[in-house]
């Protein structure tokens, strides 16, 4: 096949413990199928070196094109708020110091806030959601000399402020952004099917240069990933992925996924983690996946998926006996599940369908940990409190019936981080509508009340999105939403940067200390090291270099001596740099 060029591909990423860029994984097999040299560029390991590192690659290199994968643009975590962004641009910036090649981001994160992320970071072009067949495309454009007008779904930086998307093949020959603007216009819910490789397995590596380094990350961070699927067909209120990812399953090739499992087990990462959102979800699609694990498995006692030990993300339904059983002998070692309540007038309009119908109740919770415990697999269960409606009552309700479920760990979070394209970030910006705040409406670096525009009065995407992670100064504000009917001083509640410490307080001290080994609660800033947010925390770095596979949680009933044999975060990346 013709050379047609070199397509490097950037991981910013370099918090720890150390997630493999699965996501390059991907491009470079697709890129590499499409007749283009793939190269990742990978910074994780580099906390101190990496511009030395940038420099040496490209007086060495001259790519077609750039690409750098923004998994996450902050923790994600309400309590601590903090941006990852800045050093992506930080990265991005000495990128392009280094070479004239144009650049394009894409990720998951990045997919959260597209439009204001591509003017943010000053970059040609990104992508919304899966990346492998647009970023093929844009080569192919860049290859041959074409513009990159015609490459559909693609994003383009316009100038400051002005990022459009070309239409994708659905929505060829309409504008491409509609005034007034409205979700249609920024891809807001569309199916994301026609954008992801289903059929190749993701040629996986490790130990090969300008390769992602899968058995290094594995031993760092004691887990790989596998994607049965993208997208998601529900639309819980809470939730980017059904916006970022595509609200239709595109479901990967049963034996291409195996395949993809053998060759990581072979390679000694036994230990993986499901990425899809979730993975019963289209359930009979996971059944089939778990009988052809178990069907080679059984079929050569020499395979490499008999070490396969399985870690999956699952809502609470559907999950049945004989999804249990199948999980069991696939090698499926622990479930987690986002039950985030008990209540159901607190899940109403939240945990629901595309039809907006809840699809699961407390029972199914209490099912799936008992079946998981029947057939020998550990589980989380996991709360989201502070959604609108929550209060003392239901609060402390949530907490003792899930204390009562006895899974091996539970885990209680306090507000969610908004992204724009939430349903219910979008309703809380209809609700303000331009002139006033809501209350709930947090940011620890607010200095005035939080107002924020809907969609349709802002004159572009880019505006839009841009109130959820800066303020009018351009400073990081990242917007969060907290009940305000919980146990909070008005004062807290009435304040834009008022810190839920109410809450904080009662769940700790609701929760008997003989108790707490077996769940995580939430924590504020420098009160205790023992909290659920993964990046740069002490108990996972700790973890990784005391040898513990599999998925963190499954520890965390021991983290106390496994703290006590804790190293820094400078000496664990040493250990990897060498």
């Amino acid at each position: 096949m013709e050379h047609k060029g070199t397509v490097t591909l950037v991981n910013p990423n370099q918090i720890y413990p150390p997630i493999a860029p699965y996501a390059l994984d991907v491009l470079t097999t697709a890129l590499e199928a499409a007749g283009f040299e793939a190269h990742v560029l990978d910074l994780t390991f580099h906390l101190d070196d990496w511009p030395r590192v940038l420099k040496e690659y490209f007086r060495a290199h001259r790519p077609l094109l750039v690409g750098v994968t923004c998994r996450n643009t902050d923790t994600v975590y309400a309590l601590e708020q903090r941006p990852f962004v800045d050093r992506y641009k930080t990265v991005i910036d000495e990128i392009r110091r280094q070479t004239p090649a144009p650049v394009i981001t894409g990720g998951v994160g990045f997919s959260t806030m597209p439009f204001a992320l591509v003017d943010y970071f000053g970059v040609e072009y990104g992508v919304k959601g899966p990346g492998e067949k647009i970023i093929c495309d844009l080569a192919q454009a860049l290859h041959e000399g074409r513009p990159a007008d015609d490459v559909p779904g693609l994003l383009i930086n316009r100038g400051p402020g002005h990022v459009t998307r070309v239409p994708p093949p659905a929505l060829t020959g309409r504008p491409t952004l509609p005034q007034p603007l409205s979700p249609s216009a920024v891809g807001h819910y569309e199916s994301r099917v026609w954008q992801a490789e289903t059929e190749l397995s993701y040629t996986r590596r490790s130990g090969v240069p300008y390769k992602v380094d899968n058995l290094r990350y594995y031993r760092m961070g004691g887990l790989g990933s596998i994607l049965t699927k993208n997208g998601c067909v529900y639309k819980c209120s809470q939730c980017v992925e059904p916006d970022a990812k595509g609200t239709r399953f595109a479901r990967r090739s049963l034996h291409a996924v195996v395949d993809e499992i053998e060759s990581l087990t072979a390679q000694g990462i036994h230990d993986l983690h499901t990425t899809d959102s979730e993975f019963n979800l289209s359930i009979a699609h996971s059944k089939s996946l778990l009988r052809e694990i178990v069907r080679r498995r059984d079929a050569d006692v020499t395979s490499p998926l008999r070490d396969l030990r399985l870690w999956v993300y699952c809502q609470p339904a559907p999950f049945d006996e004989e999804f249990a059983e199948l999980l069991a002998a696939a090698g499926c070692a622990g479930v987690n599940v986002g039950t985030d309540h008990v209540r159901p007038e607190m899940l109403d309009g939240w945990k629901v369908t595309g039809k907006g119908t809840r699809y699961y109740e407390f029972a199914d919770t209490v099912r799936l940990v008992e079946l998981s415990h029947r057939h020998g697999m550990l589980t989380m269960v996991e709360a989201l409190l502070g959604m609108p409606g929550e209060n003392l009552e239901t609060m402390r309700e949530c907490v003792d019936r899930l204390m009562e479920l006895d899974a091996t760990v539970t885990g209680f979070s306090l507000g969610l981080r908004l992204f724009p394209y939430m349903d219910l970030a979008i309703s809380l910006a209809e609700q303000c509508d331009g002139v006033r705040t809501v209350p709930g409406l947090q940011s620890n670096t607010a200095t005035r009340p939080i107002v924020l525009k809907p969609l349709a009065q802002c004159d572009s995407p880019v505006e839009y999105e841009r109130q959820f992670m800066f303020d009018e100064s351009g400073n990081f504000r990242l917007v969060c939403y907290f009940s305000p009917d919980l146990p909070e001083a008005p004062g807290t509640v009435g304040s834009p940067h008022g810190i839920w410490r109410g809450s904080v307080d009662f769940l700790w001290n609701h929760i008997p200390e003989s108790e707490r080994y077996r769940v995580m609660l939430p924590t504020l800033s420098g009160s205790s090291q023992n909290d659920n947010n993964y990046a740069d925390n002490p108990f996972l770095t700790s973890l990784n270099r005391q040898g513990h596979t599999g998925a963190f949680w499954a520890h965390w009933r021991n983290r106390e001596a496994i703290l006590s044999g804790a190293g820094t975060l400078r000496e664990l990346a040493a250990e990897g740099s060498r």
